[in-house]
């Protein structure tokens, strides 16, 4: 088990090594593999329970198949230091994960030797996982917004292990009240008129998201009432 998991944790090394370099372009800068341990031991921490290394690798692999099908993205690169950082801060208790994840990826890349543009658009890609509402065009946001859902898109059984790792990270919080601010995040999805924006992600995905979410909002509220 202890084998399985280094190899998967080389593995990402790897990719993070290979993204950051491409983003680069042969620029000079520090070594990169320091900052991507430093990442998952941030995506390993205690605390997490759906936020974890999985979740970074699973997001990964969504935007790989979303450019495979699709094409989506108009810098992969950005995109995929977007996933690395969107959720490198989180503390379940605390509302500004995504705030503090972007000032990291803001002051790692820079040191990492990134332009201004690519370190402004990696911070504005983690900042838009607050709302997953990307504006129409932005082929960045889309594509990692898309990502970042697609849990929502599972099976139903691989869709209630997510919905217990997401309780069990808020295990402080009282049953009524989680339930009750759960159900208004899930509302709150369901209001928006596509949860998938790219072409492959709404095709692929949007009706079976609806459906786990509608059958889990229904369990929500027929609990609390």
């Amino acid at each position: 088990m202890k084998a399985d998991q280094a190899d998967r944790e080389q593995e990402l090394l790897h990719r993070w090594t290979t993204t950051l370099l491409a983003a680069r372009a042969g620029r000079g800068g520090p070594d990169p593999l320091p900052y991507g341990r430093n990442l998952l031991d941030r995506w390993s921490e205690p605390q997490r329970h759906y936020h974890t290394v999985d979740h970074l690798r699973a997001v990964l692999r969504r935007i790989d198949e979303l450019a495979d099908q699709g094409g989506e993205g108009g810098e992969l690169e950005l995109v995929r230091l977007g996933a690395w950082f969107h959720d490198a801060v989180y503390r379940p208790d605390r509302s500004e994960n995504e705030e503090r994840s972007a000032t990291l990826a803001e002051l790692a890349l820079t040191e990492l030797g990134l332009t201004h543009h690519e370190v402004a658009e990696v911070a504005r890609l983690v900042r838009l996982t607050v709302t997953h509402d990307p504006s129409p065009g932005d082929l960045n946001g889309e594509t990692l917004c898309d990502a970042d859902l697609a849990i929502l898109a599972a099976d139903p059984d691989t869709y209630q292990g997510y919905t217990a790792a997401v309780r069990e990270e808020y295990a402080f919080v009282p049953d009524a009240a989680f339930r009750e601010g759960r159900a208004t995040i899930l509302r709150q999805l369901l209001a928006l008129p596509r949860l998938f924006r790219t072409p492959y992600g709404a095709a692929a995905w949007e009706e079976r998201a609806r459906e786990n979410l509608e059958r889990e909002l229904g369990e929500l509220t027929g609990a609390a009432g």
